[in-house]
C-alpha cells in the first residue's frame, strides 16, 4: 500500500515538473514574440545590416542569463556574458545569429540563438537644402532617392529638381553625385538606391 502511495506521489511530482517545464517554455515564446513585434526590423530580415548604436536583443532558448538587450558599440562590437566580444556591424541579424551560435556552443549544448534589432539607430540620411522637412531620416531597409523626397514632404517651389547632390563616404574619401530627379522619375535615368551615412542636398 504504502510502495503504491509512493508511486503515485512520484507520478504526481513528474507531471507538475513537466507542466511547469512547458509553462516555462510557453512563457519564454510569448516573450520572444512579443519582442519580435516591438522591433524595429523583420526578424527575418534578410536585407537589413547591423551597424553603431543599434539596440539589439539577443535571445538564447532556455538560458535567461545569457538572453539580454545589448547596444552596438561605436567599434561595431558587442558584449555578452561567456563569449565576451563578438563583432556585429557589418553583419545582417541572421549572419550575427550564425557568429553567435558558434561561440556559444562552447558554453551550451545546440544553442538556439534569435537576434532581434530592438532599435535601428545606424541606417540614417541627412537632407538638406529645399525640401519641406530636412534633417535626418532614419531608415529600416534599402530605399531609393525616390522614396526618400516624400519621407521629407517633397520639395519646396523653389528645388532645383535637376541638380540633386548626394554625398558619400566611401573608404575615407568623400565621393559626389549629381543626380536628376526630373530624368529619373521619367525613366531616362536609373533609380539611385541610398547607402548609411549619404547626405542628400537640394539646392
Amino acid at each position: 500500500m504504502k510502495k503504491g502511495l509512493m508511486n503515485a506521489a512520484m507520478v504526481c511530482a513528474v507531471a507538475v515538473l513537466l507542466l511547469s517545464g512547458i509553462a516555462l517554455a510557453q512563457g519564454e515564446k510569448e516573450a520572444l514574440t512579443k519582442k519580435q513585434a516591438q522591433a524595429e526590423v523583420a526578424a527575418d530580415s534578410s536585407q537589413y545590416v547591423i551597424g553603431p548604436e543599434d539596440t539589439l536583443y539577443i535571445h538564447v532558448w532556455k538560458e535567461e542569463t545569457l538572453s539580454r538587450t545589448v547596444p552596438v558599440r561605436i567599434d561595431g562590437k558587442i558584449s555578452l556574458p561567456l563569449i565576451d566580444e563578438i563583432q556585429a556591424a557589418g553583419l545582417t541579424p541572421l549572419q550575427l545569429k550564425e557568429a553567435l551560435i558558434k561561440r556559444f556552443k562552447d558554453f551550451v549544448d545546440i544553442p538556439n540563438v534569435s537576434v532581434i534589432v530592438m532599435e535601428a539607430n545606424s541606417f540614417k540620411v541627412f537632407v538638406s537644402g529645399q525640401v519641406r522637412t530636412p534633417g535626418v531620416v532614419r531608415l529600416r531597409s534599402e530605399t531609393s532617392i525616390l522614396q526618400l523626397i516624400p519621407m521629407v514632404g517633397g520639395f519646396t517651389e523653389w528645388a532645383n529638381q535637376r541638380k540633386l547632390l548626394v554625398i558619400r563616404k566611401e573608404d575615407g574619401k568623400e565621393k559626389r553625385i549629381n543626380l536628376n530627379y526630373k530624368k529619373i522619375v521619367s525613366g531616362d535615368e536609373p533609380n539611385f538606391i541610398l547607402k548609411s551615412g549619404d547626405t542628400v542636398i537640394v539646392p
